[in-house]
């Protein structure tokens, strides 16, 4: 497509006025008024034909077809113009569609007989798919009066991951323990229920766990030690509502909870337990059937770049409900949820009492430095002062819902986004070393 430029049009619409201007000094030069005007029209005509053609120009594409929700992208476009033309300017445009900011206008200089690479950069910020449908070249003729518009369709996808590039690395911390000279201690020690072995007892061990029967045998006191159980079921529930959307920092919520299930998902997994994973909200979202082995974590990866963002309110006594008459077997739920007071946390609290009478429960919400900078602020003015009270109410009533689901018999974990992921592993060892499940 060709059109005239802001330039062309201002030109053609000065020369009514320089008509005007020549009448008035000598009405004698009237047949020459229209003049200006098809001077102007000429020289549009001109720099039209002096542009670079359609055909001459090849534009190439290239992109990822997979980035790590939080991090940035380049959709790298090369531009090659063939035959002997000027350097020219090429103003590049991405029309995309997708989970991203709106696209900005990048430029690249082509030389003559030559070619130019230019980057336009993506922040991937939340999951999803980014569908690269064209890119638009603009570029102008050497009198800077028309301008060339040439869309260039591309069809690319590009798939927006969960960052689990991190998590093989940060779980060698948790399921490698080495002794001196890289001897590997193959055993874990807990107080499950699968007898392990006999020890002498010395003080500072449970008097629960001495065998009485072997003492009195042995004529000394011996002491069980039990294996921590393998084989039990790991359920990720993520709660996929409006509050879960909220950014904190640079990824929402839900992306800080997928990023520290996963991590929880790949030790589970290594230390032998069943893995499975659970969305809702409105209503249900998706179920993953909980299943073990190292090469099931793939699924749980996929299975999590596949939930959303949904701005309905979450249903709680509908989606526990689903989930506790889904699960056949006692199972430790992983619960990824946001609340704002007791008022909105009533049916929560109700629900998740329920499911905490058959199952092993860890409540797992994030700790909002928001709150904490609002209360801690100076009180510079009457709205600071308003501010610190409202956050001061929040965190009190917070704190509240969190002590009554630790009465409930519910673990309860509030981390920051950057101490999610290691708290909640912590808590799940905790629990497995103590033969809750």
């Amino acid at each position: 497509m060709i059109r005239p430029t802001l330039r062309a049009a201002l030109l053609f619409a000065a020369t009514p006025l320089l008509a005007f201007v020549v009448l008035a000094l000598n009405g004698d030069l009237w047949p020459y008024a229209i003049d200006p005007g098809l001077v102007v029209l000429a020289c549009i005509g001109v720099d039209a034909a002096l542009g670079a053609p359609f055909r001459g120009l090849s534009v190439d594409v290239q992109s990822p077809a997979r980035v790590y929700v939080g991090t940035t992208l380049d959709v790298v476009v090369t531009i090659v113009q063939s035959g002997r033309t000027r350097a020219r300017r090429y103003g590049v445009l991405g029309e995309w569609t997708g989970p991203v900011d709106p696209p900005r206008l990048s430029e690249a200089i082509v030389e003559s007989d030559g070619g130019a690479v230019s980057r336009v950069a993506i922040a991937a910020a939340r999951r999803g798919v980014i569908a690269i449908e064209a890119v638009w070249l603009r570029w102008r003729g050497p009198l800077g009066l028309t301008e060339r518009v040439r869309r260039v369709a591309t069809q690319k996808r590009i798939e927006i991951l969960p960052d689990v590039r991190s998590i093989q690395a940060n779980a060698l911390h948790f399921v490698t323990r080495e002794a001196i000279d890289g001897i590997k201690v193959q055993t874990q020690k807990g107080e499950g229920a699968e007898f392990d072995a006999l020890r002498d007892h010395v003080p500072g061990l449970d008097n629960r766990f001495i065998d009485w029967k072997q003492s009195a045998k042995h004529r000394k006191l011996l002491s069980k030690e039990f294996k921590i159980e393998r084989n039990h079921q790991v359920v990720l529930a993520y709660d996929t509502g409006r509050l879960m959307s909220q950014p904190v920092g640079e990824l929402t919520r839900l992306d800080h909870a997928i990023h520290a299930g996963l991590q929880l998902g790949w030790i589970s997994l290594r230390h032998g337990d069943f893995v499975g994973a659970f969305a809702f909200d409105a209503r249900v979202r998706q179920f993953v059937q909980p299943a073990r082995g190292a090469r099931y974590f793939l699924q749980l990866q996929r299975g999590a770049s596949q939930l959303g963002y949904h701005p309905e309110e979450t249903n709680f006594t509908l989606g526990l409900a689903e989930l506790n008459v889904r699960l056949k077997r006692r199972a430790l739920v992983i619960l990824f949820t946001e609340f704002v007071d007791t008022t909105t946390a009533q049916l929560l609290l109700e629900s998740v009492q329920r499911m905490a009478n058959r199952h092993a429960v860890v409540f797992v919400t994030l700790r909002d430095s928001v709150l904490a900078d609002c209360v801690n602020a100076p009180p510079r003015d009457f709205r600071a002062v308003a501010e610190a009270l409202v956050a001061r109410d929040f965190a009190r009533e917070r704190a509240v819902v969190l002590e009554r689901l630790q009465r409930m018999g519910v673990h309860c974990l509030e981390a920051p986004a950057h101490g999610l992921a290691v708290g909640l592993v912590n808590r799940y060892l905790m629990i497995k070393q103590r033969g809750l499940l």
